[in-house]
């Protein structure tokens, strides 16, 4: 799974720029997938459903205001114990289970040591990785993102502050007010207790989040970013290697092509896309690499191999005029954006040498969820059956023992909002998509929210539809032309069809309790992972940075 990727990045989608003659391969072996949808439009919540087969707010892994993704490791939200991901199902069945990469789905509950939403708690037997995702912050050169707005305006209330204070100081010793010297004192301390309070957390952003583990030990704080693609890929094909004897299911989670775009020296420089596109290039090395390893073990043609992204580019994503987030081909909107296309589709190529047909083109609507009834089915396992999974197995359409998609109906969210529903009428073959919300761009006419980093999910920031917008994908797959009554016959059919689903489904939703809630989001020291004493944390592993 790759991080922020377009789905117009990739030659086999379309992009004749970017050179991923690796990923092509994959797809000219495989099936590939063209309306492959992510069930949210950001990291966390993405992952949470791929993870589960089931849409985020279920597993309270949505936001309903405010923040909209995990914002640190010493959080207390994150994937609840009560969860059920593929992973899990496999290890009951024998399979050896591990994570290399990117997790974001939260670290502890009440300790520094309870590792409830840990990896290891939910299924993997082996974890490597960042448990956390790559933001600005890790890069001691940039600019930074984590909560960057609240950071601004507590530094300038600090400034302020401490301001009035030595004003109040000069006062006194020039004899101008009657302030005592202990008032004097007594606000210096608050002043400074209050500059603590919030400089603990945020002044130490690369500290606290930037990490790597295995399994419970912090083994790198903070990472160094220059090597940790090469371990990460070390670490992916010694996996491979160790079970290659076993049954094992391996999910390398890349840290491509999330900013700060950390990339090796053999790729700068080397596309046509500046430093997006040498990323993008050194990311479909990577796998080239571990694909090669599959190969070179002998396991080609028993093992099924999936690549994807788990949401749109990043349309926001830039640097002065430098454009640091992905292409999302013909699609509208990007990352952020529950409701349009280009936030949601995401590439699918799935490979199974001798099983699946190569060169196959699907062009059903299919989703992340997916993966989870799919990977469950060729384990042996079964779906739980306590829960509503939404994802169907992918089998049958892969196989081709089945024409169609076993979704009539998907949903869309943007954090708990549904801002979009689809409809895939098989008896006409046209694909219906019908817009409640969509997001005010900023400025005026722009394809993005370059005004706010990232476009909202409700509030001033989206406009609320009523009728609401209905695009014929089937014709239109840009959602440049909205229908009306008076363009198209079945509007109100449409119309009616796709609300009586929304319908149905809100029926099935429960409510649970919210892991983005403030209280889970804020960083509590007593949580945060640490090798050596906290708070004086840091670590490195052997090895020279040039390695990489």
């Amino acid at each position: 799974m790759a991080d922020d990727l377009g789905i117009g990045d990739l030659g086999c989608y379309g992009n004749d720029t970017l050179r991923t003659p690796n990923i092509d391969r994959l797809a000219e072996e495989g099936v590939r997938l063209t309306q492959h949808l992510a069930a949210a439009p950001l990291c966390t919540p993405s992952r949470a459903a791929f993870l589960t087969g089931r849409h985020a707010l279920r597993s309270g892994m949505e936001a309903s205001g405010g923040y909209r993704v995990l914002q640190w490791n010493a959080g207390s939200g994150g994937l609840p114990e009560n969860e059920t991901t593929f992973a899990r199902i496999l290890q009951r069945e024998g399979y050896a289970t591990g994570l290399i990469g990117k997790w974001h789905q939260g670290v502890n509950c009440e300790s520094r040591r309870d590792h409830c939403h840990h990896p290891l708690s939910h299924g993997f037997d082996y974890f490597y990785g960042m448990p956390f995702t790559l933001v600005n912050d890790c890069h001691p050169g940039r600019h930074p993102e984590v909560d960057a707005a609240l950071r601004a305006k507590l530094g300038h209330y600090t400034q302020l502050v401490a301001l009035g204070i030595l004003t109040l100081a000069a006062g006194r010793a020039c004899g101008f007010t009657s302030v005592s010297w202990k008032a004097v004192t007594g606000a210096a301390g608050l002043a400074f207790l209050f500059f603590l309070s919030w400089y603990a957390s945020f002044g130490f952003v690369r500290r606290w989040n930037c990490i790597l583990m295995r399994n419970y030990d912090v083994i790198e704080q903070p990472m160094v970013l220059e090597r940790t693609a090469s371990l990460l890929l070390k670490e992916a094909v010694s996996y491979i290697e160790r079970n290659k004897d076993r049954p094992f299911l391996l999910f390398v989670s890349l840290l491509h092509v999330h900013v700060p775009l950390v990339t090796t020296k053999p790729f700068l420089g080397k596309s046509q896309h500046g430093l997006y596109g040498d990323n993008v290039e050194e990311m479909d090395w990577l796998v080239g690499e571990i694909l090669r390893a599959v190969e070179e073990n002998g396991l080609k043609n028993t093992t099924l191999t999936y690549f994807t992204s788990d949401h749109g580019g990043h349309l926001e994503a830039r640097e002065e005029h430098r454009q640091l987030g992905g292409w999302n081909g013909v699609y509208r909107g990007g990352k952020g954006m529950g409701g349009w296309e280009g936030g949601i589709r995401v590439p699918g190529i799935v490979r199974w040498p001798g099983v699946l047909p190569a060169g196959r083109v699907i062009q059903e609507p299919t989703s992340l969820m997916d993966v989870f009834p799919t990977v469950v089915e060729l384990g042996g396992g079964e779906v739980p059956q306590d829960r509503v999974i939404d994802g169907r197995s992918l089998l049958p359409l892969l196989r081709g023992a089945a024409e169609h998609s076993a979704h009539e109906f998907l949903f869309h969210y943007c954090g708990r909002d549904l801002h979009a529903a689809r409809w895939h009428d098989r008896d006409s073959g046209r694909l219906w998509k019908v817009h409640y919300m969509t997001p005010r761009f900023q400025p005026k006419g722009a394809g993005a929210c370059y005004g706010r980093g990232l476009c909202p999910c409700s509030g001033e920031g989206v406009t609320r539809h009523s009728p609401p917008l209905v695009f014929d994908l089937s014709r239109d797959p840009s959602e440049a032309r909205p229908l009306s009554p008076g363009s198209e016959p079945m509007y109100p059919v449409v119309i009616a069809t796709v609300g009586d689903a929304v319908g149905q489904h809100r029926q099935t939703l429960t409510a649970v309790p919210p892991q983005f809630s403030l209280s889970n989001i804020l960083w509590k020291p007593w949580l945060q992972p640490c090798c050596g004493a906290f708070p004086f944390c840091s670590c490195s592993q052997d090895g020279d940075p040039s390695e990489a």
